[in-house]
């Protein structure tokens, strides 16, 4: 069970803090991602189980990006040792940009994987009091 998380993401302006007790409440934050505008398509994951950073910013994040039209999104973890994103198949699509409240994030080639096993990743990292989620690849970026 998942006690708490806070988010930015589709079409919010501000951080929201949300629930979950059931991966249902998990398919209908996905649902949320998939009903939004193009500009609003990636949420900022951090799970409230874990202590804050003495700055008072979350120890570890998880950037989440659908894009529906492809069928396809992007993770991005972050922790005390650095960040790492999803690794894709091999042939990318060339620029990947996700947005997070109207702002452009960009990301590596081939960091797309299909929507279904990002919807896998994110239950795993908000039932794993924010672990990185092992049933993805991860890529270090050379940017960034």
């Amino acid at each position: 069970m998942v006690t708490g998380q806070r988010a930015v993401g589709p079409g919010n302006t501000r951080h929201h803090e949300f629930k979950f007790s059931s991966a249902k409440d998990v398919n209908a934050l996905i649902d949320s991602f998939l009903a939004a505008p193009a500009f609003h398509n990636m949420a900022e994951l951090h799970s409230l189980d874990r202590q804050l950073l003495p700055s008072g910013f979350p120890d570890r994040e998880l950037l989440v990006g659908l894009d529906k039209d492809r069928q396809v999104g992007v993770l991005e973890f972050m922790d005390a040792e650095g960040g790492v994103v999803s690794l894709g198949a091999p042939n990318g699509r060339g620029e990947v940009f996700y947005f997070i409240v109207g702002n452009p994030t960009e990301f590596p080639d081939r960091s797309d994987i299909p929507i279904k096993l990002v919807c896998q990743a994110v239950k795993e990292f908000l039932t794993s009091e924010g672990r990185r989620p092992g049933c993805v690849e991860w890529q270090v970026p050379e940017f960034w």
